[in-house]
């Protein structure tokens, strides 16, 4: 049964990054509105975002922070605050962030009475893990979510299944009807950072050979200039491979896509969320990052993962380092072989006896056993 916190009516809830980041709120933020029904929870983060919160609780409301132009900068930020204050009447702040940016409007919401409760980032357990002092993982970042909003007594239940859930998929006029039998595959090679995403020739490999399964349809997921002529390219290659950076579209648009797709193979990216917001099962190749390093897809399973178990693995949370030996082998020694065979025993397992929810169930029981461990 939904329970009510009393004591907040109008909560400030921010996370200012970048897309995938942002995508991970939503499987806290959704059940937490759905249990807190007499709170407000004003989400603030960057525009482009912002425009994913579909299929939203009434008690959420999503606003748009121009980060590099009109609310960049102390004094305007100090204004954003203010703005924010006066138009919402916060009397309490989630910052799901905790960055020098929301710092700022984290002070002047205490200096008007409001309660603050900040992310945990765990920064002695990321150092200590890449530099391989020790084995404990990241707390998962959902997590960490959560507790955030337990700091400040709601009820913060981890059972969301996806959008649209009991509901039909959104409609969209640019996905096509999908046909009995076919096996539906978004394959996202790109990253935010280039040394975790997997060599494009070798993806390419992989590509070709999924392609030459008749009943296999291929749909490239990428943004941006130059990610839309590599898949350009590559989509003109082979049959039923579809560049979806060719065509313009919105979330609604990719959530339907989404919706009818059997697999997700992506790198460690935003993708990877959003797969986890419709419930599409993500196999994710993990290079220099890893799992433990807390960025999991939720609802995720890690046993349909790719990665290499190596010594020097993980060697950063985020990604953004160069190889220590310059040849990236963590990615480069993954064959597109062992990358096809994984994609096409993990479709037609799943497409043959849909166990993937009783998987789910087992691994979440395991990370629960592990954790209650480690305490």
């Amino acid at each position: 049964m939904p329970t009510l916190n009393n004591q907040f009516k109008n909560v400030l809830v921010m996370r200012l990054s970048v897309l995938g980041n942002v995508a991970m709120t939503i499987p806290v933020l959704y059940p937490l509105c759905k249990a807190n029904p007499g709170t407000r929870f004003i989400m603030l983060t960057k525009k482009w975002p912002a425009s994913m919160f579909h299929d939203r609780p009434a008690n959420l409301k999503v606003v748009d922070f121009d980060v590099k132009g009109n609310h960049s900068g102390l004094f305007k930020l100090l204004k954003l605050a203010a703005q924010l204050y006066r138009l919402y009447d916060i009397d309490a702040v989630a910052d799901l962030h905790n960055v020098s940016g929301t710092w700022i409007i984290d002070a002047y919401m205490r200096l008007r009475g409001a309660r603050v409760a900040r992310l945990d980032r765990e920064m002695t357990v990321r150092r200590a893990l890449i530099s391989h002092r020790s084995t404990r993982p990241v707390t998962p970042i959902h997590e960490r979510y959560r507790n955030v909003f337990r700091q400040l007594g709601f009820e913060a239940p981890d059972d969301f299944s996806r959008l649209y859930d009991g509901r039909d998929w959104p409609v969209s006029p640019i996905v096509l009807d999908k046909e009995p039998g076919q096996r539906w595959i978004a394959i996202s090679p790109f990253s935010s950072h280039e040394h975790k995403t997997y060599p494009l020739e070798l993806m390419e490999q992989v590509i070709a050979a999924l392609s030459q399964r008749e009943n296999y349809w291929i749909f490239l997921m990428g943004g941006g200039k130059a990610e839309k002529i590599a898949l350009r390219t590559i989509a003109r290659k082979y049959k039923r491979v579809i560049s979806m950076a060719e065509v313009k579209h919105t979330f609604i648009d990719e959530y339907a896509l989404f919706g009818k797709c059997d697999l997700m193979l992506t790198m460690e990216s935003a993708n990877m969320h959003l797969a986890s917001l419709v419930n599409l099962p993500a196999m994710t190749v993990w290079g220099p990052t890893s799992p433990a390093c807390g960025y999991m897809g939720y609802n995720q399973l890690v046993e349909d993962d790719i990665q290499l178990d190596m010594p020097c693995r993980p060697c950063s949370i985020t990604g953004d380092k160069d190889c220590k030996f310059g040849d990236y082998r963590c990615l480069r020694n993954i064959s597109p072989d062992f990358i096809v065979q994984h994609v096409v025993d993990v479709v037609e397992h799943n497409a043959l006896h849909g166990t993937r929810a009783t998987r789910l169930g087992q691994q979440r029981q395991h990370d629960k056993l592990s954790d209650n461990t480690q305490q």
